[in-house]
């Protein structure tokens, strides 16, 4: 599994960014609608399947871009 994580703590929140490499520093849009993908937000760290789950299990908010960050959040029930 090849994908960034970024954690941010805000108050009670706690919302976990997770993209896959392969559209890290991209931008995707769809008429008015723009999503940029960016370092930035999603960070340089690299995660395992392992991280990702253990940081999901903690999330309030969970922010997901690309098939395998998704899949993995599906298959360990975090979103439907």
């Amino acid at each position: 599994m090849g994908v960034y994580l970024k954690v941010y703590h805000v108050d009670e929140e706690v919302m976990v960014a997770v993209c896959d490499d392969d559209v890290l520093d991209k931008e995707f849009s769809e008429g008015d609608l723009c999503l940029k993908v960016s370092r930035n937000f999603y960070g340089e760290q690299h995660a395992d399947y392992d991280e990702v789950v253990s940081a999901l299990g903690e999330a309030t908010i969970a922010n997901l871009v690309g098939k395998q960050s998704v899949a993995c959040a599906v298959e360990n029930g975090f979103v439907d």
